[in-house]
């Protein structure tokens, strides 16, 4: 199990650390499905686990000069109040409203980037303060669920213009701050499984710093033309895991 659980971490780091994501979704699912934890106990230690691979992986993006500040920042103003107001509403709102508002955000949102993807449509089709309704959906998934919020800032970010590297550079960058904020706020609602995240992070930090390496051999233009349709696709399947 201890091998298995560090493999895993690995793929998920080095993975989405390239997506811009925290990787939430997919430890909600190891943890639940493969090392049976409650799912308040999951999304704590989740959490926890994806913290330092961001960190990491944030750094080895910031060395490559791909790396958006502006856009950063534009997202926490809006997904930093977000992540507190979710995780104080998080065990008060019905999760049927929860699931099913997620779910149709998720899926238009890959539904746009597949068209972006396919299409080329130029990113003056979407207005640039739509970047605080990403950010605040981001804050929301972190504060309600105790999900990463990476595909929704990934997909704003992408339509917005940002190539596919600098996307997932700027993404890792935000979401380290709405990561902290859900940490200390889930801790406190559920137990972290402190040998199985440990181990999910050990993997994951590997992958979290050589990934951001790889990708900087390659060209950014090509990278996104492969990355982005992945990524539109990630959110469809995402939304539909949602509701079934």
């Amino acid at each position: 199990m201890a091998v298995l659980l560090i493999f895993l971490g690995f793929l998920v780091g080095a993975f989405i650390i390239s997506m811009g994501g925290g990787g939430g979704s997919f430890y909600l699912g190891i943890l639940i499905g493969i090392a049976h934890l409650s799912p308040s106990s999951a999304a704590a230690t989740s959490l926890f686990t994806a913290l330092p691979a961001l960190v990491v992986g944030t750094y080895s993006h910031y060395r490559t000069g791909n790396m958006k500040f502006s856009y950063g920042n534009k997202l926490l103003i809006t997904a930093l109040p977000a992540t507190v107001i979710g995780s104080l509403v998080s065990g008060v709102i019905p999760v049927t409203l929860y699931t099913w508002a997620i779910a149709i955000i998720l899926f238009v949102l890959g539904v746009q980037t597949l068209r972006k993807s396919f299409k080329g449509k130029p990113s003056s089709n979407l207005k640039p303060w739509t970047v605080y309704l990403f950010g605040a959906l981001s804050g929301l998934m972190v504060g309600i669920a105790g999900l990463s919020g990476g595909g929704p800032v990934m997909a704003g970010l992408l339509l917005l213009g940002l190539n596919m590297p600098q996307a997932a550079a700027t993404s890792s960058y935000a979401l380290i701050a709405l990561s902290i904020i859900g940490l200390i706020f889930h801790s406190t609602q559920g137990n972290i499984a402190w040998q199985v995240g440990l181990l999910l992070m050990v993997g994951s930090l590997a992958g979290a710093a050589i990934m951001p390496r790889i990708l900087a051999h390659f060209d950014p233009r090509k990278v996104t033309k492969i990355i982005q349709p992945v990524m539109g696709i990630l959110l469809v399947l995402m939304a539909i895991k949602f509701v079934i």
